[in-house]
């Protein structure tokens, strides 16, 4: 059940402190697919200044006031080469809210903002992760979608693909 006051707003780099705060979160997850290391002051640290520097775009999931996730969408050119692609660059929702439809009801407000075709990229290590998306993008696409594994250095991706370019509104 989603929580009481559920919204989704773009924000702008007003909210980059906020942004970078999540962030830390989203590494702690991340951490242990990527191999990532804290910094020596025990945190995770991102720079989110290049998100805003290719222009892309940013929302934020909130629960009445609480930001409570964000999803980074940006061009698929540079991997599919398809340029009008979108890209679910970063996709993150807080662990006390995930099971309970915020991420699906986020990534769909999402994806029905841009009626073009999209990209989302999901390392095959995140094993949570994938059944997550395989379920929502099946769901919203009507089981109208491709999934392919690519490898990229050494990580296996899959690649799921779809054009909502002619769809209505879900």
């Amino acid at each position: 059940m989603l929580p009481e006051n559920f919204s989704v707003r773009r924000i702008d780099r007003s909210s980059d402190v906020v942004l970078a705060n999540l962030f830390e979160h989203y590494i702690y997850d991340m951490a242990e697919w990527f191999d990532l290391d804290t910094n020596t002051d025990g945190r995770y640290v991102y720079s989110t200044a290049p998100i805003w520097e290719r222009g892309a775009d940013v929302f934020f999931a909130y629960a009445g006031v609480l930001p409570i996730g964000f999803g980074i969408v940006g061009s698929a050119q540079a991997w599919i080469g398809e340029e009008g692609t979108r890209d679910m660059q970063e996709f993150f929702v807080l662990r006390r809210y995930r099971r309970c439809g915020v991420g699906e009801a986020f990534v769909n407000h999402i994806w029905d903002q841009y009626r073009v075709p999209w990209l989302v990229r999901v390392l095959q290590r995140n094993l949570p992760a994938l059944p997550f998306w395989r379920r929502v993008v099946e769901a919203y696409t009507g089981a109208r979608y491709r999934e392919e594994m690519r490898t990229i250095g050494d990580r296996s991706w899959s690649y799921f693909t779809f054009d909502v370019s002619g769809a209505g509104e879900h």
